[in-house]
């Protein structure tokens, strides 16, 4: 087992490294609070498909898609999840380009909510997106918190307060312009350690063959590509990751910070592709580890990788995790530190008289640290969120489509777009798991249907997106697209004037 002492060095040197590259490319860059929170049209393709795959894996992958592999279906229910991580970054291939077209000087999803449908539709998809964010922020947090503990006994407090504080140092001097470059160059490094784990993985265990046998003797089921549960989970984990990544801030920021739309379209298409291979191979880690009998308690499928790597592989592979396992959650932290703060800062021009842009900048500085502080608390209590996130997940999918239906329909109404997510989102909380205890509690027995994530996010889906449909073609109102772009203009007027030279 790798010592607490060197896991914990090798922590500190990982986080020290990145925060001296995130300042160091930063200094003198953020100017504004427009560079700060968006980077406009500074990102070309090669660091916008970086940026995409960094902030997308997070700690997640290595945990998630192996738990699928291991106890929800096999190979089919890895596949179902590569596809619903690919899927979130291709519906951007479309939607991008709409959102720079119709708001060419945007920030936030609130601020589009709030000009597009009203105060109630932005006060709903606000607390949506936030809580979305940080539960998912939180997660990575967690994750990395048990990475730590189980490989090297590390405890929580420590594992937390390192990562937290130091990411905490970088996002907040430099934004988002330090968020993407240090993605950038946490994506070179986390590629080739993956693939050397995963190759260590099939030496270690006798090659490509004698794995086959070993997990078809084991469990046939895990190599089936018809095994029905894996093909159910497939298809909800598709509609769940694609819908709630719709309400990511972070990824609307990225839209604008890529230098043109040909760049956006680009960027989210080869990073969609790009992500399928990688999920399938830490999805197998979980498939192996089943098919070894590494998974003997359900809890165990949720660790699987690390159940694999420390009864079976070399200790030194233990190390190589670690700093995988570091790498991953401060891309995605450093994303959705920014990405929250982001929300808060363009939306305190509407709510304050006159603010000036130094104001705005401390303000999305002191938010990225009160954002870094409740992440690290959480994530050092090692609390799970499997529930909070699922549920999240739900509120996101329900939203996802009456918020951005008014990119497209002049029709769609507040009340409409309102009345359909809602609609959407009880039909969800009917059927998910998650919430069928205390919701069965409130009512007589029988009254709630029985709990399916299947029937808990299609519902929300189909439920939602018909409404939406169905209600702008009852109404004769008529939006003007024309004024979220007279509307949503630039924070500060020094920005303002530096992007008039360049022609932006």
């Amino acid at each position: 087992m790798v010592t607490p002492a060197v896991a914990l060095s090798l922590v500190a040197v990982t986080v020290v490294v990145m925060t001296l590259i995130g300042l160091r490319y930063s200094r003198g860059e953020v100017r504004s609070v427009e560079e700060f929170i968006t980077a406009r049209g500074s990102i070309g393709t090669r660091t916008m498909v970086a940026t995409l795959l960094a902030s997308n894996m997070g700690a997640w992958i290595l945990f998630s898609p192996a738990e699928a592999g291991a106890a929800f279906g096999g190979i089919t229910a890895i596949a179902g999840y590569a596809l619903g991580s690919a899927a979130a970054s291709l519906v951007y291939v479309v939607v991008g380009p709409r959102i720079r077209r119709l708001i060419p000087r945007g920030h936030t999803l609130t601020e589009y909510a709030y000009v597009r449908y009203g105060p109630a539709m932005y006060v709903y998809v606000l607390l949506i997106s936030v809580c979305f964010m940080f539960v998912s922020l939180a997660a990575n947090m967690t994750g990395i918190v048990g990475v730590l503990s189980l490989v090297a006994g590390v405890p929580a407090w420590q594992t937390a307060g390192l990562i937290g504080g130091f990411v905490l140092i970088y996002t907040a001097y430099g934004g988002l312009k330090a968020s993407i470059f240090t993605d950038a160059v946490q994506l070179v490094l986390v590629l080739p350690l993956l693939g050397l784990v995963f190759a260590v993985t099939l030496l270690s265990l006798g090659g490509p063959g004698t794995i086959e046998r070993t997990v078809s003797a084991s469990d046939p089921s895990l190599l089936d590509p018809g095994f029905v549960p894996g093909l159910l989970f497939g298809v909800y984990i598709v509609v769940a990751i694609a819908g709630a990544e719709l309400l990511n801030q972070a990824w609307w920021q990225r839209v604008y910070a890529a230098e043109d739309e040909r760049t956006v379209r680009r960027s989210f298409a080869i990073s969609g592709l790009t992500v399928v291979p990688i999920v399938v191979v830490a999805g197998l880690f979980g498939v192996v580890a089943a098919g070894f009998g590494l998974v003997r308690e359900p809890s165990d499928a949720s660790v699987a990788l690390f159940r694999l790597v420390l009864e079976t592989l070399p200790e030194w592979v233990g190390l190589v995790v670690v700093l995988l396992a570091v790498l991953l959650v401060m891309s995605t932290a450093d994303t959705l530190f920014n990405a929250i703060a982001s929300v808060v800062t363009a939306d305190l021009p509407r709510l304050l008289d006159d603010p000036s842009e130094r104001s705005l900048t401390l303000a999305a500085r002191l938010t990225t640290a009160a954002v870094a502080l409740g992440a690290t608390v959480i994530g050092a209590r090692a609390y799970s969120v499997l529930e909070l996130f699922l549920t999240a997940d739900l509120f996101a999918v329900a939203a996802a489509v009456p918020l951005i239906y008014g990119l497209y329909s002049t029709r769609a109404t507040e009340r409409g777009m309102l009345v359909a997510s809602l609609a959407g989102l009880l039909v969800g909380l009917a059927f998910l798991p998650t919430v069928h205890g205390p919701l069965s509690a409130l009512g007589p027995d029988g009254l709630m249907p029985a709990p399916s994530f299947l029937r808990a996010f299609l519902g929300a889906a189909s439920v939602s997106t018909g409404l939406a449909v169905l209600s702008a073609r009852l109404t004769d109102a008529r939006f003007d697209p024309g004024t979220l772009s007279r509307e949503i203009g630039l924070i500060g007027s020094d920005t303002d004037a530096r992007l008039t030279e360049r022609g932006d």
